[in-house]
């Protein structure tokens, strides 16, 4: 994963597409959805261009699970920042990876953005359903 952090944060949305599988699915956190690295490219291009300029990527790595030798389901809290990095991330990712020789890809991305408010409140009433991987 550190080489698709390098490519966002160098803001390089071939180097960043070249991640993820040909038909890959990507969804936003606010639900758009891209199929294929030609669309995800393109749209990084955009956001690169745009209102994502000059942003890095925070990645903080909450679990990883083989389902064979070449798939794996990774998830993390995330977000994009200039400057110094987010102390709490605001949004879950999960990444659907399928190794393809040497290289680990994406075959698909979902990012949800985070509500904490809602989370601790829910946490307060109903405090056991609070995550075991939740330290915070």
């Amino acid at each position: 994963m550190t080489g698709l952090t390098n490519a966002w944060d160098a803001n390089d949305a071939e180097a960043y597409g070249s991640f993820f599988t040909g038909n890959a699915t990507y969804t936003t956190w606010v639900g758009t959805v891209y199929t294929g690295r030609e669309d995800i490219v393109n749209s990084h291009r955009a956001l690169f261009d745009g209102p994502l300029a000059g942003t890095r990527l925070a990645d903080r790595y909450l679990a990883l699970r083989f389902l064979t030798e070449d798939v794996a389901v990774m998830l993390t809290r995330g977000d994009t920042f200039e400057g110094e990095p987010p102390e709490s991330p605001s949004k879950v990712q999960s990444y659907t990876l399928i190794r393809d020789g040497d290289v680990w890809r994406v075959a698909a991305f979902h990012n949800t953005q985070r509500s904490k408010v809602m989370e601790r409140i829910q946490f307060l009433w109903y405090p056991d359903t609070r995550p075991a991987a939740e330290a915070e």
